[in-house]
């Protein structure tokens, strides 16, 4: 996400907000102030808070006089923002069947960028907001996971039993990672997705500390600059773990191993991780005896 909002701040920030269209209302979780109410705004900056895409916007010459009026997008596990600097003039057909849920004029003439989704489960949200802690998804998130100290790492981690793999990834407990990145993370600490996260000693809690601004950090670097539209596949090209089930771990060569529940899945490698164990692919996974 800290790649999308930097790409968008370079193209957008500093312009107005010519024109919003909005093909699926379903995604609007927020109706006061409208969508309409960008249309004139000049966009001051985006960013991100967790895995939610912040554009915050400011009066322009045209347009309501609300100090701020945000734009927050969350992208889901099936969601993308695709920028064009040759945007389609044409309205995407509302409640139509095509990918485009919302679709912003901004940057310079021509240049914009639509939200899409694909699949079935329709999980995109968009709302605009004047406070960005109206947002309650917002309000409910954890610490940033790269803002933490280690005490306050370890701190977040010795309060639960929950599994690190759940803790990792659940953003009101630690904001920032996703499921991707945390089956990386945990394959660099070497540690098993299904470790009780209060039960690590401070050494492991010292080594997935340390994985973690590791592994983000060098996906910053290695994502500054992309386009939007590489931003995928350059993302796929530095996972060692994530969705490289069957193909052998860079690190040792044992196969990489997947988990599936009903609508996700995570990846690992036994030697690296488990030592050496599988675990169960199933809802109810557990090591194998």
């Amino acid at each position: 996400m800290a790649a999308i909002a930097d790409y968008v701040d370079g193209r957008a920030a500093g312009f107005p907000i010519r024109r919003v269209d909005v093909a699926s209302l379903a995604v609007l979780k927020t109706a006061d102030p409208p969508y309409t109410a960008l249309v004139g705004r000049v966009i001051e900056s985006v960013g991100r808070i967790g895995k939610y895409l912040v554009i915050r916007t400011v009066p322009g010459p045209d347009s309501t006089a609300d100090p701020v009026i945000s734009l927050v997008i969350h992208l889901s596990r099936a969601g993308w923002l695709r920028w064009s600097e040759q945007l389609s003039q044409t309205p995407p057909r509302p409640g139509g069947k095509g990918p485009i849920a919302i679709r912003v004029h901004c940057g310079l003439p021509g240049e914009g960028f639509d939200v899409t989704e694909a699949g079935t489960q329709k999980r995109l949200a968009v709302w605009v907001v004047r406070d960005v802690g109206d947002v309650d998804r917002i309000a409910s998130l954890g610490p940033d996971v790269l803002a933490c100290t280690r005490e306050e790492f370890g701190a977040i981690l010795a309060g639960t039993t929950s599994r690190i793999k759940n803790v990792l990834t659940d953003q009101r407990t630690i904001a920032g990672v996703g499921n991707a990145y945390s089956d990386e993370i945990l394959h660099t600490a070497r540690m098993s997705p299904f470790a009780s996260a209060g039960s690590l000693t401070d050494a492991q809690v010292d080594t997935l500390y340390d994985a973690v601004h590791s592994v983000l950090a060098d996906a910053i670097v290695r994502l500054e600059g992309q386009t939007v539209a590489r931003l995928k596949s350059e993302k796929r090209t530095g996972l060692q773990v994530h969705a490289r089930t069957g193909l052998p771990c860079p690190v040792c060569g044992d196969t990489i191993r997947e988990v599936s529940f009903s609508d996700r899945s995570f990846q690992y490698c036994p030697t690296c991780q488990t030592g050496g164990k599988v675990l169960a692919d199933r809802r109810m996974s557990r090591l194998l005896k």
